[in-house]
């Protein structure tokens, strides 16, 4: 919540020399008309699928604290819609209306990312997932279809497998002229060896999808694909009810940090294998987590690199241990029982940690290929964009010192307009603004973070994307600059 609320958006949108695109606004479906019109287009399997995935809600809250308990379900969200503000309960709902107070919000032009539809992509049957995918996008772009100047829909991009990830690629920007996919990540798959069960034990059973690592499918070809129709992968993807994060009683505790959460786990994984080596002109999105969690990532793996390179481990194999200098220190120093229990393992003191695992490659930063310095530009600072919501502190950070090499990391402004933590729709952009008045981060900084950013991100992949929008001129003109320093000169 705001700490300045001397000045309007408006206001603050006239001061500025930059258009103001918002990365991350929803709207919120509602339900029952929207299935119906679900129905029209891809039959009941499609609307039927969407009205379940929408009760699992009602399903859990209709249970006592004991027996989500029992059965490992986490508390959800309840009461997250906005009731005693009834206009932005209402803007939400209709994506017209929505356009109409856009001035109001000091926006020019806004993505707009689904509610109800951040779900489909965790429904488990390949069919009814597929159906339901296929109609929401369709009823998802018929909402929107004449209001492109000022917002565009996020389409649906199912990912359980490479090739309905493709289809839904190609359906989407031949026939729909969607612009911008939300990729699902961080869904569960069975573990082969725990596969029989009943269907609570089979939710705790599994592993969470982040494709560039052990996956068993090759999600190359739908990279590609991105590349070929202009698609930058984003990711809205919650870790809510997993693990850590799976309470029976406490929604805010199952809530704080998960976008983070799917956000980390699918970046390290697209990073570790070696994705943005291969695909250098994709950019990629992690929504709503904040870039705190990338800074903290950039430093993390940097910090790895140098002792688990394969260079670095050199110095850890085994064989290097000088047994004889080891026994010689046990007797200088009276570790004598010390020195015992190593002679009973041949002179080794952990015989049990000498093999690999039955890896063939030992170097887990192999498909990096690091050759300089600024590779670590190339692969995580360039291609990664994190969305932030407006009143969160941790934004300047990706514009701060401390990053590694002094980059700036690309922080992309996300109201979060349409969902219970946006008390008014008026807020956002006065909140983001006060970095600038407390003076942590620069006019220049805030260019980059409600416009620069977001026209880098979507602009670098496709170069028409803001074609006929209010803010085409401006961003073409910014992408027509070189690309920005992503590190500090030495």
């Amino acid at each position: 919540m705001t700490g300045h609320a001397h000045r309007t958006p408006e206001q603050i949108r006239a001061g500025l020399k930059h258009p103001v695109i918002d990365g991350d606004g929803h709207w919120v479906e509602y339900d029952p008309v929207f299935a119906e019109k679900m129905r029209k287009v891809g039959g009941d399997k499609a609307a039927d699928g969407f009205l379940a995935a929408m009760g699992s809600t009602k399903v859990a809250l209709d249970m006592s604290p004991a027996e989500r308990k029992r059965r490992g379900i986490a508390m959800p969200g309840f009461w997250t819609r906005q009731t005693g503000n009834t206009l932005d309960r209402a803007t939400a709902m209709m994506p017209r209306l929505f356009y109409d107070r856009m001035d109001e919000f000091g926006s020019d032009f806004a993505i707009i990312y689904p509610t109800a539809g951040l779900r489909l992509p965790r429904i488990s049957d390949d069919e009814t997932r597929r159906a339901v995918i296929h109609a929401y996008n369709i009823v998802s772009a018929e909402y929107f279809e004449k209001l492109s100047d000022r917002m565009t829909p996020a389409a649906i991009i199912p990912m359980h497998h490479p090739e309905e990830a493709i289809a839904e690629l190609e359906f989407v920007t031949k026939q729909l002229g969607s612009k911008v996919g939300m990729f699902g990540s961080a869904f569960p798959r069975q573990i082969p060896a725990l596969a029989d069960g009943s269907a609570d034990a089979k939710r705790f059973t599994v592993n969470y999808e982040v494709f560039g690592i052990d996956s068993p499918y090759d999600y190359d070809p739908v990279w590609a694909k991105c590349r070929d129709v202009k698609i930058a992968p984003t990711f809205h993807s919650t870790g809510s009810n997993q693990a850590l994060r799976n309470s029976p009683t406490n929604f805010v505790y199952n809530h704080i940090g998960h976008f983070a959460d799917a956000g980390h786990a699918a970046c390290k994984g697209i990073f570790l294998g070696g994705i943005t080596r291969r695909f250098p002109e994709l950019r990629w999105a992690f929504l709503e987590g904040g870039v705190g969690w990338a800074a903290q990532l950039f430093g993390d793996l940097m910090e790895h690199w140098e002792r688990r390179n394969i260079r670095a481990l050199e110095n850890m194999k085994p064989e290097k241990l000088d047994k004889a200098l080891l026994m010689s220190l046990f007797e200088k120093y009276g570790y004598t029982d010390l020195a015992e229990a190593v002679k009973v393992r041949g002179g080794i003191p952990d015989p049990d940690q000498q093999g690999t695992g039955g890896l063939e490659e030992l170097d887990d930063f192999a498909k990096c290929k690091f050759t300089r310095k600024e590779d670590w530009a190339d692969l995580f600072s360039t291609p990664f964009y994190f969305g932030c919501e407006a009143d969160d502190r941790m934004n300047a950070q990706a514009f701060g010192k401390t990053n590694p090499f002094g980059v700036k990391l690309n922080a992309i402004y996300s109201s979060d307009v349409g969902h219970f933590d946006v008390i008014d729709m008026r807020d956002p952009l006065v909140e983001a603004h006060e970095l600038v008045d407390d003076g942590f981060i620069t006019d220049e900084n805030f260019g980059d973070f409600v416009f620069g950013n977001a026209v880098r991100l979507w602009g670098t992949q496709n170069p028409n994307f803001f074609d006929g929008s209010r803010v085409a001129k401006e961003a073409r003109a910014l992408l027509a600059q070189p690309a920005p320093m992503r590190m500090a000169a030495e």
